[in-house]
């Protein structure tokens, strides 16, 4: 069993598995009178030639510190999003592909106000909230055709 220390969720850190999305720094745009700043197309969204863009809710079970990440999925066919609907800290877990196989895992601890976009066919983790209430919208792939792959590992790694 390896265990994967966590570490906060930066957007270089994060850029070889997709996008953080968050309102740093200075707004790409200043809209709505100038009442509201507009950090503009902060994400790749890929939903491939036969899919959509859906939105959905999600409602996850809270989860603690050691956990044990025992699956990780992908997205052959398009990208997916999580944008936490209250400002509480959950986990990200995600890895590079060796030949269908999950490798190297890095573990991240997104903070408030960051929601992330994982690009197609990157390996991640299930949704991980730390504390109630695991509320979270999600932006992924609408279509006909399969889109989950999932890795269960015969020993789960610990991540702290």
């Amino acid at each position: 069993m390896s265990t994967i220390k966590t570490r906060p969720l930066t957007a270089e850190a994060f850029a070889p598995f997709g996008d953080v999305l968050e309102a740093v720094g200075k707004p790409d745009k200043i809209i709505n009178n100038g009442f509201c700043g507009r950090y503009h197309d902060r994400a790749t969204l890929d939903f491939g030639p036969q899919g959509r863009a859906g939105i959905s809710v999600f409602k996850a079970q809270p989860r603690t510190l050691p956990y044990s990440l025992d699956l990780m999925e992908r997205h052959p066919d398009g990208c997916q999003s999580f944008i936490p609907m209250s400002l509480d800290a959950y986990l990200v877990t995600v890895a590079e592909d060796d030949n269908g196989t999950p490798k190297n895992i890095r573990a991240f601890i997104a903070g408030a106000g960051q929601g992330i976009n994982y690009h197609r066919n990157t390996w991640h983790g299930v949704l991980t909230p730390l504390s109630a209430p695991g509320l979270f919208t999600v932006v992924d792939r609408i279509g006909n055709t399969p889109n989950l792959e999932e890795y269960w590992f015969k020993t789960p790694h610990v991540v702290e």
